[in-house]
């Protein structure tokens, strides 16, 4: 069985509420963030105030407003209903209207799904006098324009508690596309287990800002975090501590299957990682036989990297790969199995070489897509595998030049710039939480990039989006990576989605300033960055 820890509830409320409760209970280490009331000012948020930007906003009109008459109406099809009922879940409890979901009526907020240039996480919504009408081409347009709508709304609507409101929407049309179709959170379960529940807890925060990926980092030196029949001692033995030392944990199978579930009702896909061929002293410590001397290690609870690595010349390694790979790639839907590959420092090129070699084609055996660390554009990779950038503005030209000659060559790229995108680098040299060996990460340098134009010599069309990993080594609470996510991860978010044009600094450190009561709402915990002109 799994070890239990740190629940946080069931439900995105409750674990809201919890949240809440742990400030009380917290040190002074973290501030929430203080702010007007919300939900006291009649004037509807501006349509063009949202984050991420939307592509095109017309605004005009008598604004909606959400009274006890309102229904949330929905055209026959089942994926529209789920959306619909999500939007009332949403509601409901600040508003305290009924919010009845149907396929009837007149008027209220209309959720349909029909043809148009929406492609498949696109949008258009309409608002006036007589209701609020999103249309888009797929079910994920319809979840990302709910987003937009809860954002439209005071931010008390995120409340528990009956709210008094006015509930206005501002009148006018918004139409929105996504830039890039990859929009990444990774998030490091393996330096510290988080639990189902924070897991749950994150895909709401995240998918507020139209993200499409969530990335589980579920195996490295320090923990094996899902189990795994054919190797049960990965789960029972590798992932029984943690950095520290702690009692660290791991997902059953059921577990997992539920993170997924959760996940793609919020529209995210769950991107696997296991981290090979280094990145192994869990696996290594499980069994014996991983190991090119037949000596199993002692479990890990520090934070060095760099010193583990699979036995490359053994048979039983690629077994041990390709048993790995089935078995999760069987709970996994998505498209996509990250091979990890970073930070091998401990496995001779030749070798790690051969062991990519061997391992991208048992992921195409089981019908997955290879993604690993841009150190794969180092061998051959796969045709059609990603690679994830996580280098520096300083990292040598040489290694930028290997990654840009692999786009060039058909090789996608999914841009996590440590000292850009990382959500786990400390904002400044006061900041209690982190680590700072890429340098400290404000939040206007986490915004203030362009992704189709970081890397010299990649065309813009092998960007296939960003990621902002979440590493874990000194963050073991809900609370603490909300602290290191927020606010940098909402703007990672609009480099993502939102078209170049629209990103300036000075216009979204004012609409990230107006999120605030919103985390407040919620029950978030955040950085006052002195950068965010904040209420």
């Amino acid at each position: 069985m799994r070890r239990q820890r740190r629940h946080h509830g069931t439900t995105p409320r409750t674990a809201r509420l919890f949240g809440s409760l742990l400030l009380v209970m917290a040190a002074g280490a973290f501030t929430l963030g203080a702010g007007p009331a919300p939900g006291t000012d009649a004037a509807p948020v501006p349509l063009d105030r949202v984050i991420p930007a939307p592509a095109s906003v017309l605004a005009g009109g008598s604004p909606y407003r959400i009274t006890e008459d309102t229904r949330i109406r929905v055209d026959g099809s089942p994926e529209a209903r789920r959306v619909g009922a999500y939007l009332a879940e949403v509601l409901r409890p600040a508003t305290g209207h009924p919010l009845p979901v149907t396929e009837h009526g007149r008027g209220g907020i209309r959720l349909r799904l029909a043809d148009g240039p929406y492609g498949a996480e696109g949008y258009r919504l309409d608002s006036g006098r007589s209701g609020v009408t999103l249309t888009a081409a797929k079910p994920a347009g319809l979840f990302h324009g709910v987003q937009t709508l809860r954002q439209l709304l005071p931010a008390a609507v995120e409340k528990d508690t009956v709210q008094p409101g006015p509930w206005l929407v501002a009148g006018g049309t918004i139409e929105d596309t996504p830039r890039y179709g990859w929009r990444g959170a990774m998030l490091d379960v393996s330096r510290h287990f988080f639990s189902v529940d924070e897991v749950k807890r994150y895909i709401d925060q995240i998918a507020l800002y139209k993200l499409n990926k969530l990335h589980l980092h579920l195996s490295d030196d320090q923990g094996w975090r899902i189990a795994v029949d054919s190797w049960p001692r990965l789960a029972t033995h590798g992932g029984s501590t943690e950095v520290g030392g702690g009692p660290g944990g791991y997902y059953t199978k059921a577990d997992y299957r539920e993170i997924v579930r959760y996940a793609g009702s919020r529209h995210l896909e769950v991107v696997p990682e296991i981290d090979m061929p280094g990145h192994t002293n869990a696996a290594l410590a499980s069994y014996a036989d991983l190991n090119c001397d037949g000596v199993a290690p002692p479990l890990y609870t520090g934070t060095a990297v760099g010193f583990s690595s699979l036995c490359v010349g053994k048979e039983i390694t690629y077994d041990f790969v390709d048993d790995v790979v089935r078995e999760i790639a069987a709970l996994t839907p998505g498209r996509y199995l990250h091979i990890g590959g970073d930070e091998a420092h401990s496995t001779p090129h030749e070798d790690f070489v051969k062991f990519m070699d061997r391992v991208q084609p048992i992921v195409a055996r089981y019908g997955k897509t290879v993604i690993g660390w841009h150190q794969l554009t180092g061998v051959d990779p796969a045709k059609g595998a990603l690679a994830q950038y996580w280098g520096l503005d300083r990292t040598s030209g040489a290694e930028k030049e290997q990654v840009a000659e692999a786009a060039r060559n058909g090789t996608g790229l999914v841009l996590s710039p440590a000292d850009r995108a990382y959500l786990d680098m400390k904002y400044d040299k006061d900041t209690p939480l982190g680590l700072s060996w890429a340098g400290h990460v404000e939040v206007r340098r986490s915004y203030d990039w362009d992704p189709g134009a970081y890397l010299p010599g990649v065309p813009e069309s092998a960007v296939r989006g960003v990621e902002a990993p979440l590493w874990t080594e000194t963050l073991s609470e809900s609370g603490e990576l909300e602290y290191m996510a927020f606010p940098r991860l909402p703007g990672i978010a609009e480099l993502g989605w939102s078209p170049a044009a629209t990103h300036d600094w000075d216009d979204y450190r004012e609409r990230l300033a107006a999120q605030a009561p919103r985390w407040d709402a919620m029950g978030v915990r955040y950085y006052r960055s002195p950068q965010v002109p904040w209420s």
